[in-house]
């Protein structure tokens, strides 16, 4: 079967098959990967179960992996790990265990790493483990926000900078880092509009990390930010995908939010593997 690309919906995403992603890929089959990846921003593999190595091989055909640190439970790995899974004895964490309240902030509309210095180019999560029910993740373009605004509004934003901050997102969820954790993660600034360079096309670096735009009174900031992200998140800019075991989503951090949605971690397992790609491009300040 030849390597195929089939549209989701009409904005963004699109589904890739005739391509086995576990084994090492030539160029020509990287390149049209790495094209898709560039128009639709969200790709979808089905029925391509992962281990850690061949997650990690796949990965960094996109570029160098971040690697995880602080309360993910991951930490300490190429890996960021979404799961109610203890990583060492495979356990269920409890609901009130201080890893569990850490992931709850995954239920705002977020890109990945915005708050580091370097900003991700893309993530990749693989469904190890899925819940009976529950569990979907939504994907939103902030491409179609920034296609959204009129011409005067869009002169009026490309030079924006804007402030991403990790505690100031996880505050939002009531959960409070350790004046040891919160040394390690200053706030950082980068520019609102990014262009991809593959093909000249805009977008927004926004979701819940972006705190506000540098130099704007706070009700200003605030009233941009979140009408983006509204724009960003109309039902006609949306993905749902409710995960299969098997699955791997590729996703553009720079041009794409998403967000979790809830399962009943008390009773089914769920473990999900993230990988996160860096840009490589240091901010804008």
């Amino acid at each position: 079967m030849p390597l195929n690309v089939t549209p989701v919906t009409p904005v963004f995403g699109a589904r890739v098959s005739g391509v086995d992603i576990n084994k090492p890929l030539n160029d020509a089959a990287f390149t049209v990967i790495r094209a898709a990846f560039d128009e639709h921003l969200v790709l979808i593999f089905s029925d391509q179960p992962m281990t850690d190595e061949q997650q990690v091989a796949f990965s960094e055909r996109f570029g160098p992996l971040e690697g995880t640190r602080g309360v993910n439970p991951g930490s300490g790995t190429p890996f960021a790990r979404q799961s109610n899974l203890d990583i060492k004895s495979g356990a269920v964490i409890p609901a009130d265990d201080r890893r569990m309240f850490y992931q709850k902030a995954n239920y705002f509309w977020h890109a990945d790493s915005t708050f580091k210095a370097i900003p991700s180019l893309c993530s990749i999560l693989t469904a190890r483990v899925v819940p009976p029910a529950g569990g979907a993740t939504e994907f939103a373009s902030t491409r179609a926000a920034y296609d959204s605004l009129n011409e005067k509004e869009k002169a009026a934003i490309e030079d924006l900078v804007i402030e991403h901050d990790f505690a100031y997102s996880r505050g939002l969820a009531g959960f409070t880092f350790t004046a040891e954790e919160q040394a390690l993660m200053a706030p950082v600034r980068h520019r609102l509009v990014r262009t991809n360079e593959a093909n000249g096309l805009k977008s927004v670096m926004i979701g819940v990390h972006a705190k506000c735009v540098v130099g704007w009174p706070e009700d200003e900031s605030r009233a941009l930010l979140d009408d983006l992200l509204a724009r960003a998140t109309r039902p006609e800019n949306s993905y749902r995908h409710q995960w299969r075991q098997g699955d791997v989503i590729v996703w553009d951090n720079q041009a794409a939010v998403h967000r979790a949605t809830e399962y009943d971690a008390t009773q089914h397992q769920r473990l999900m593997q993230r990988t996160t790609i860096s840009s490589g491009a240091v901010a804008n300040n």
